[in-house]
């Protein structure tokens, strides 16, 4: 199985999230929030679609790929799990170093916010990106699901009617 970048988001998150998303229990056609995180992507930067390039290496896709600048744009909603747009924006900027297209550096723009950083790779994330694709191949070949995290981010999670159904408050 080809590691995506959310594969990589989901493992910095949250590994049962990843596990069931990896075997196709995907929930997020359901949830409002990620809809509205489309739409944030979609409708911030009109003008990127004509601008920029999509490209897809391997397992990842780049909605926005300025190749003049070498400068991937990712786009999300909202800093509440920073660190793991971070890493997803970081595996993309690996991914395109592994494939021969050196120099890229990437951008994270939270719209809603007004917010933008500039990322870049480094050794050790590299380090760190290969050691997470082979924890994610271990706990997607996994037959047992993790257990539920319980932190404040699973309220607003996709799945959070599918890990705590049955739970009392």
């Amino acid at each position: 199985m080809q590691i995506t970048g959310t594969h990589i988001n989901y493992y910095f998150v949250c590994k049962r999230k990843l596990w069931l998303f990896a075997n196709s229990i995907q929930m997020e056609h359901t949830s409002d929030l990620v809809y509205e995180g489309k739409l944030v992507h979609e409708e911030s930067y009109p003008q990127r679609t004509a601008k920029y390039e999509e490209v897809q290496i391997g397992g990842i896709k780049v909605d926005y790929y300025d190749a003049k600048n070498r400068v991937i744009h990712e786009v999300k909603k909202s800093d509440k799990i920073e660190n793991a747009h971070y890493r997803q924006l970081k595996y993309y900027l690996y991914i395109f170093e592994k494939a021969g297209i050196e120099g890229v550096t990437g951008i994270l723009e939270y719209p809603k916010l007004r917010q933008t950083e500039e990322v870049i790779l480094s050794r050790r994330d590299i380090e760190e990106l290969q050691e997470a694709e082979k924890e994610i191949g271990k706990i997607i070949s996994s037959d047992v699901c993790p257990e539920a995290i319980n932190s404040k981010i699973c309220k607003k999670c996709s799945y959070f009617d599918f890990c705590y159904s049955g739970e009392v408050d």
